[in-house]
């Protein structure tokens, strides 16, 4: 499934770490805006992780569901392209 995911964190680590673990999952695509193309698996091991790293009452996540249908319809102006999964095979 395709997410947008989006945080806002008061702590200059703790925003630093939550970028590098959405690193471990997507591109980022704004200062603090990741895309991902994840399965539920995946989706639910990076929730987890960013749930141990942010101070619920002062930090926000939001992840974003992108369903295909409103995927395609994607639009942008100025630089920017809808982030692409590479798919590969271990043999």
């Amino acid at each position: 499934m395709f997410v947008v995911i989006a945080y806002d964190c008061t702590d200059d680590k703790r925003r630093l770490r939550v970028a590098k673990t959405l690193l471990d999952y997507g591109d980022r695509v704004q200062y603090s805006v990741f895309e991902a193309d994840l399965d539920q698996a995946l989706l639910k091991e990076m929730m987890q992780r960013l749930a141990q790293i942010i101070n619920p009452q002062e930090d926000s996540i939001r992840i974003y569901h992108i369903c295909q249908n409103c995927l395609v319809k994607t639009q942008f102006q100025g630089q920017g392209h809808l982030t692409q999964q590479e798919t590969f095979f271990i043999i």
